[in-house]
């Protein structure tokens, strides 16, 4: 069976660790350093990016983290795990917050909004479509959360979000810079994809569509961890999708 490592020091990591668990595959949570020597792909949950980031520096796992990332090893980050991830983060609180990186790419933390202007929309996901099949569009969960602003020529775009055109881009307690467009609407990337790397700032795991964990974990398949495994697991799910699945946590249907 493939193992997935889920860092688990707040924010959504138990959904992840469900969401692998009806693939067939198991998540193992993740809090120290020499935790992440027995894995071999990572998921960074959605989460208070902030606080993820102290508890991190805490544990001293930003080291260890950089290195699985430059090592090529497959890691996934969703809302939070995407502003990990990213080389360049603003909108960040004072004094900013220490970043992974890897994703050439510039995000902006709490680009939506605060908790209450949380929402839920359909995303066309053309990409996910043709690899795992299902919709052409995915029911994305948004919750406090980030965007991506810009992307190196390396970073494919894999959704994005039509916005209005007066959308605050850029604020602190110093600055606010505004769209001053005339369109009606531009759209803002909201899922990346980098090599080994893969970023949304939705929730996949809050949803019962597993598309998303179904696409992370080929990605491991393909730099070689246990490839027959996960095939098998990903065509017994969708052979058994005629049958009510039980689920062991709430989810969004």
């Amino acid at each position: 069976m493939v193992v997935v490592g889920v860092l688990a020091l707040q924010g959504s990591f138990n959904e992840h660790i469900a969401a692998l668990r009806r693939l067939g595959m198991k998540g193992v949570e993740i809090r120290k350093p020499e935790q992440l020597q027995s894995i071999s792909s990572l998921i960074i949950p959605g989460g208070e990016s902030t606080t993820m980031a102290k508890l991190a520096e805490f544990h001293n796992l930003f080291p260890a983290l950089r290195e699985f990332v430059k090592m090529g090893k497959p890691v996934w980050g969703t809302c939070a795990g995407l502003i990990f991830l990213a080389n360049k983060a603003v909108g960040q609180k004072e004094g900013g917050q220490e970043l992974v990186g890897g994703l050439n790419c510039t995000v902006h933390r709490n680009y939506f909004g605060s908790q209450i202007q949380s929402f839920e929309a359909e995303l066309l996901v053309p990409e996910l479509a043709s690899q795992e099949g299902g919709p052409e569009t995915f029911r994305g969960v948004f919750i406090r959360a980030p965007a991506v602003l810009e992307v190196g020529p390396e970073v494919e775009v894999l959704a994005d979000y039509p916005i209005p055109s007066n959308k605050v881009l850029y604020s602190s307690s110093a600055v606010e810079i505004q769209e001053e467009s005339a369109v009606p609407e531009k759209k803002v990337i909201v899922a990346i994809k980098q090599g080994n790397l893969l970023g949304t700032a939705f929730h996949p795991e809050l949803t019962a569509d597993t598309r998303w964990h179904s696409y992370f974990l080929k990605m491991v398949r393909d730099v070689g961890e246990g490839t027959s495994n996960t095939t098998v697991a990903v065509s017994e799910v969708a052979s058994s999708s005629d049958r009510q699945t039980k689920y062991d946590l709430p989810i969004f249907r």
